[in-house]
């Protein structure tokens, strides 16, 4: 398992979510992340979804 990173920002860059979570791999990942901000109702908020090596998964501005 790879710890990826999950944050969402504010319109004004207040970060409202920094959470880390485990996925066997980028597609896992990916689909939890997005899993994850639709259960805070956060989908249309600024995030960023990225892997253990920096990959960036998820982006919405």
């Amino acid at each position: 398992m790879k710890t990826y990173k999950l944050t969402a920002f504010e319109a004004n860059g207040e970060k409202i979510l920094d959470e880390s979570f485990q996925a066997e791999n980028d597609d896992s990942a990916k689909k939890i992340g997005e899993q994850l901000l639709s259960e805070k109702n956060l989908l249309e908020r600024t995030h960023r979804c990225t892997s253990p090596s920096g990959k960036l998964l998820l982006f919405h501005s």
